[in-house]
């Protein structure tokens, strides 16, 4: 069994290639960055550390695994034609270069295999990716290929928290990943055209969005929560542990991420219950703590632009509990924190399109970033709750 996993970088190495290696699957990854391309072709193995708080590291040898040049289109779509699975963990800014490459896999796969289908595990953490997938590759592909029935689409919520790598570390081990111990795969059952691969963690659900929406607006937004209420109590903490520590950091994404279950028990009952989302809470909570991992508020809090626009985990949060009736107000004090975050990484540098923020849009004030950063409207009754809380309050 061949999997081709684009994205060779930390989710792609410590999470998807770690399971479907493990179950003996051939991993073949695609990815443009040629070092670590050549690496994995040299050593045919990598190392995953799982750091658990309070005890020693793990390290799992992960092999053996192979690489693709992503560069090299003829050579990926060769791949592809005689695959298993698909998955991709690459970041929504990718999307548009690896799409094509897939579409022309699968145009290869059809001469091969006329009636074989493909499932595409999408492991992105974006809402709607596979309507992005579905309508980008049924234009790549024209009218004529039967994209509905050759090809699933499976929406996935991953909640495995991965940290920046060091240089200190990479220079020790360029394909070595830090990881947290977590390995469950929350994946759409009904988007598979074959069945769902026998692979230990994998966990197909009915109503992925119910579980999408969970990652984004309990896990994400309690995670970025404590990194922008972390920075605002003290701009000199660097890890996020330490900045739960802090006086109200902790009691202020705890309660930001229990409006978002409220929220989401009421729009998803058949999903989960209040009780199960309160256990997911303090589930999620333990994990943040895990001094081990090393996750800094740089990592956590950073991309302004993405995270606090309608969709992501600020504003598409109120806009959830706006819609089902809910309190936000611990929501939008992490909101206005998130304003006047500006943590650095290890060697002191904003991430820049944070840099540009705070040049660009910080200092045109609340309403402006409401507007024109979170692109909420004035005119929807649902928006209009959010920009009135924000500015009133």
């Amino acid at each position: 069994m061949k999997l081709i996993q684009f994205g060779a970088g930390n989710i792609g190495r410590s999470f998807l290639g770690q399971l479907f290696a493990k179950a003996g699957w051939d991993v073949a990854f695609v990815d443009v960055n040629a070092t670590v391309v050549g690496l994995l072709n040299e050593k045919k193995a990598y190392t995953v550390v799982i750091k658990r708080e309070g005890r020693s590291d793990e390290r799992r040898l992960v092999g053996p695994v192979r690489a693709v040049d992503g560069r090299d289109a003829a050579a990926v779509a060769a791949e592809i034609a005689d695959a298993d699975l698909v998955a991709t963990s690459v970041g929504k800014g990718a999307f548009p270069k690896i799409l094509p490459v897939i579409a022309r896999g699968l145009v290869e796969r059809q001469k091969r295999t006329p009636s074989k289908p493909l499932d595409i595990i999408i492991a992105e953490n974006a809402r709607g990716a596979d309507a992005f997938f579905r309508e980008t590759l049924a234009r790549e592909l024209g009218p004529e290929y039967p994209l509905g029935a050759l090809v699933g689409l499976v929406e996935t919520s991953i909640g495995k928290m991965v940290p920046i790598m060091r240089a200190e570390d990479l220079a020790v081990d360029p394909l070595q990943v830090f990881a947290e111990e977590y390995e469950e795969l929350i994946l759409d059952g009904r988007g598979f055209r074959s069945s769902v691969p026998a692979v230990a963690g994998l966990h197909p659900v009915d109503e992925i969005e119910a579980y999408v929406d969970r990652k984004l607006f309990v896990h994400n937004l309690g995670h970025a929560s404590a990194a922008y209420l972390g920075f605002l109590a003290n701009p000199k903490v660097v890890y996020l542990p330490q900045a739960l520590q802090l006086e109200g950091v902790e009691k202020g994404a705890r309660a930001a991420m229990m409006e978002g279950c409220a929220a989401l028990a009421e729009a998803y009952p058949h999903a989960y219950n209040t009780r199960e989302l309160e256990a997911h809470v303090e589930d999620l909570i333990l994990r943040f703590r895990n001094t081990a991992l090393g996750d800094t508020i740089h990592r956590v809090g950073r991309d302004l632009y993405r995270k606090l626009d309608r969709e992501d985990r600020m504003a598409g949060a109120m806009r959830l509990c706006s819609r089902q009736g809910k309190l936000f107000e611990a929501i939008a004090a992490a909101y206005r924190a998130a304003i006047e975050f500006a943590a650095p990484d290890e060697n002191g540098k904003l991430f820049p399109d944070d840099e540009r923020f705070r040049a660009e849009e910080r200092p045109k004030g609340l309403g402006h970033i409401l507007r024109n950063i979170s692109h909420l409207d004035p005119s929807d009754t649902v928006d209009e709750r959010v920009i009135a809380s924000l500015e009133n309050s």
